[in-house]
């Protein structure tokens, strides 16, 4: 079967809960549904406006508010923090998925751990279970040292912070900012023991599962993103499936070489596109995150150029898609100014045959709401 590229975008814009306003409710509930049906939201630090994680969310939640998240990570404790391609929030109810990695950290840690001693750990876990959960910056007694990465710090005691967290005995508890606190796993989720955690048969299930339910229409790519190691076993269960019928063959017109795959009912859903619908999206939301998929379905080469010489530049330091229906129409290069309070457009650039009156004020009217959304809390 071959579908257009039409219902192929339907297909994916509706998996990911951008095909109409509300899909999944509002508040902190609506925040860990939001995380739990796409499997992961990314955790960026860059700040040129509002960071991705709240971004992502903004995008699927009206009137989606930063607390929400915080509700949600540290008294609901719906979500948690921890690695999928990058350090992402995840659903509480998928930890068991995560544990697996987590027990590798213990066994084998990375050597960028090696100056990390069991009596660091041990002073670490002391002072936690003590005072309760907390910062680098409450940590005063370190003998400060020479970063040895970008990233690092002088302290070392981060680093102590980050294998405990890597190792799934200490999680973050809640953020302040950017600023992390964590707290002894076990204590801040009230779990006397763990769940079991998931054999490799069964985070490979989890994969599979967690893509179609946010894409619907998958690929080997679109599965396996960054992990191309997982594609050979990922091909034979999908065969599997296919054998049983649960999973159908399909292909996208133009396309026809790629093979996708999809649960049979999906194909006997209607969906439909809420007309006018505007989403001003992060270069780090999961429609966009994957490159090939997104230039597959949409015609749309993204390119993120923050770590791009200016003069090499095309969209601009920090451009954002602009989606409107299923056409990603125009891409814009923002930044939120704090001090006057405005969001201020850097640059505009209109797609081919994409400019229209309409669209021009529709998605004015949204840089109206991105802006409110943007400086909402300062």
């Amino acid at each position: 079967m071959i579908l257009s590229k039409t219902q192929a975008k339907a297909l994916w814009i509706s998996a990911q809960g951008l095909h109409e306003k509300g899909y999944f409710g509002k508040g902190s509930h609506a925040t860990a549904k939001v995380i739990e049906h796409l499997g992961y939201v990314q955790i960026d630090t860059i700040s040129v406006i509002e960071r991705s994680h709240h971004h992502i969310l903004y995008s699927r939640i009206p009137g989606y508010r930063q607390e929400h998240l915080h509700i949600a990570q540290s008294q609901d404790k719906t979500i948690f923090e921890y690695w999928t391609h990058a350090l992402s929030y995840v659903s509480t109810k998928d930890f068991r998925f995560f544990q697996a990695r987590m027990k590798k950290n213990i066994k084998s840690p990375h050597s960028w751990y090696q100056s990390v001693k069991k009596e660091d750990l041990k002073k670490i876990f002391c002072l936690i279970k003590k005072n309760g959960p907390i910062s680098i910056r409450d940590i005063q007694d370190d003998v400060l040292v020479d970063k040895d990465h970008d990233w690092g710090s002088r302290k070392p005691s981060k680093k102590v912070l980050q294998l405990a967290f890597n190792q799934g005995k200490l999680t973050v508890s809640e953020r302040v900012g950017m600023l992390k606190k964590y707290e002894l796993m076990d204590r801040h989720f009230s779990w006397s023991e763990k769940s079991t955690p998931a054999n490799e048969k069964e985070l490979n299930v989890y994969l599979l599962e967690r893509a179609l339910r946010s894409q619907r229409l998958v690929s080997l790519d679109s599965i396996c993103h960054l992990e191309p190691s997982r594609k050979k076993i990922m091909n034979a269960l999908i065969q599997k499936r296919v054998d049983d019928r649960d999973l159908l063959p399909i292909s996208i017109e133009g396309s026809e070489k790629i093979q996708h795959w999809i649960k049979p009912e999906i194909l006997e859903e209607k969906i439909e596109l809420e007309f006018g619908l505007v989403h001003i999206l992060s270069p780090f939301d999961p429609l966009i995150i994957q490159r090939k998929r997104l230039k597959l379905f949409f015609d749309y080469q993204h390119l993120f150029e923050a770590y791009i010489p200016k003069e090499k530049r095309i969209y601009g330091y920090f451009s954002l898609p602009v989606l409107i229906e299923d056409k990603i129409v125009a891409v814009i290069d923002l930044k939120t100014d704090r001090q006057i309070r405005k969001l201020l457009i850097q640059k505009w650039t209109w797609l081919p045959k994409q400019k229209t009156r309409a669209f021009k004020q529709m998605v004015e009217s949204e840089l109206h709401r991105f802006e409110i959304f943007q400086l909402q809390n300062r």
